[in-house]
């Protein structure tokens, strides 16, 4: 049973098999379910607009259009006729790739809201015991796993959005011609999402950064997707991302469940500016592929608590600049035009650096320490003024009871000047971020 529809096993009359199969399941939509989705969505179009009034969200994100994203996905996934095409079209990108498996669509039972497709239910990706007693490595379904969707985000631009338990199989074969044991099944797509080339453009981008280690790389990937405010600090970003590098790049996960709490305290308070601000907002052309992500991640864990993304990722960013270079030769000139600029600018940046020693003008710019120092700077002179406040005070209050009301009255004086200049006056600069 699903939200939209059930789905029951049958078997096709003799006459009826096709391309030699006869177990088939029978997805049959609800009755009026399109009525009960257009209530749900227009509920959800009211409290969208809501939400898009609180600055705070509508800084980061187009509301009303991740609604209306998520509608026409909704929309489709109740058209069965363009889910048994989003199959074959599945099937297609993958012919080539024997390990992975999709159900073929009996097309002369299959209207808009009852599709036919041939069984092929077998052992669930999140059946860890089974697929082990099947004698499968783990490991390799979830590096496999991650392979198919490398594919089809960076070089089909159409992938199954809806990867959860229910719509993976791993099902054991035994074919000694072919040399493999097991295929990865993929079921139900109705639910499918597409990359435009300007989106696979910024994605190739960040997945090379991550692969490469690259932060500046990865900084213009951002902008590439539009994932940046305006205001955002590009700098603080890119210094952020490389202490990332350094933090997480090639652990597995389960050296990364490892990692001390005071590491990433640490860098919290460095970056305590950036983590205020979060200077991102969200595309709507992301979000389908942000929780296919999300999903993906926590299955390829479950398979293998070792799992290591970045020996995944590494070689496949390889693969991407090898083809991006080998493919257009402009790509050579920028990258030797960068270096060669770079190479042409060395020397004279260096020769201002050591005149600027020599002469004692050097200065480190350390943004967060400067701001820290400048705090404490104030609160020195207030801890200052405040010991001065109160010497005066009890000076003046000592001379008044002596009798020596003219002392009394100065020592007053000052000290109400003093209260004045700390209250009114001392208020200046920077201050200091408390989260």
């Amino acid at each position: 049973a699903a939200s939209l529809g059930q789905v029951h096993r049958a078997r096709l009359r003799t006459e009826d098999a096709n391309d030699g199969f006869r177990e088939v399941v029978v997805k049959v939509q609800r009755p009026f379910i399109e009525d009960l989705i257009e209530v749900d969505l227009s509920a959800l179009r009211r409290f969208g607009g809501w939400l898009q009034k609180y600055k705070p969200v509508s800084k980061r994100v187009d509301v009303p259009a991740l609604v209306e994203e998520f509608a026409s996905t909704i929309h489709q996934e109740v058209d069965y006729l363009a889910e048994g095409h989003n199959a074959e079209v599945f099937a297609e990108n993958f012919q080539d790739m024997p390990r992975v498996h999709v159900p073929r669509v009996v097309w002369s039972l299959t209207t808009r809201r009852v599709l036919v497709l041939e069984d092929v239910y077998a052992i669930k990706i999140t059946d860890y015991d089974a697929i082990t007693a099947a004698g499968i490595d783990r490991a390799e379904v979830a590096d496999e796993l991650l392979d198919t969707y490398l594919k089809q985000i960076f070089e089909d631009g159409f992938f199954h959005a809806d990867p959860h338990p229910g719509n993976l199989f791993v099902t054991p074969i035994r074919d000694e011609d072919e040399g493999m044991d097991w295929q990865l099944t993929f079921v139900d797509f109705g639910m499918v999402g597409h990359v435009p080339d300007n989106l696979r453009d910024g994605l190739r981008e960040m997945l090379i950064s991550l692969g490469t280690k690259d932060a500046a790389r990865l900084v213009r990937s951002y902008q590439t997707l539009d994932v940046l405010l305006p205001s955002a600090d590009l700098k603080l970003i890119e210094q952020a991302e490389a202490e990332l590098f350094d933090l997480f790049w090639g652990k597995t996960m389960s050296e990364l469940r490892k990692i001390k709490h005071a590491e990433m305290f640490r860098f919290a308070e460095k970056f305590r500016e950036l983590m205020y601000e979060m200077p991102f907002q969200l595309p709507q052309n992301l979000l389908m592929l942000g929780r296919t992500v999300a999903i993906l991640s926590g299955m390829c864990t479950g398979l293998d608590p070792d799992f290591n993304l970045w020996t995944q990722l590494a070689p496949y960013a390889s693969k991407l600049v090898a083809s991006e270079v080998g493919s257009n030769w402009k790509v050579w000139l920028d990258e030797i035009g960068n270096a060669l600029k770079e190479l042409i600018a060395l020397p004279s940046q260096a020769g201002r650096v050591l005149s600027m020693a020599e002469r004692g003008g050097l200065t480190v710019q350390a943004p967060s320490v400067n701001r820290q120092v400048a705090s404490l700077e104030r609160a020195v002179d207030r801890l200052t003024g405040g010991v001065v406040f109160a010497a005066l005070l009890i000076g003046g209050v000592l001379f008044y009871t002596a009798g020596q009301t003219l002392l009394a009255g100065i020592l007053f004086g000052i000290s109400g000047i003093v209260l004045l200049w700390l209250l009114f006056f001392h208020r200046g600069g920077p201050r200091s971020f408390h989260p």
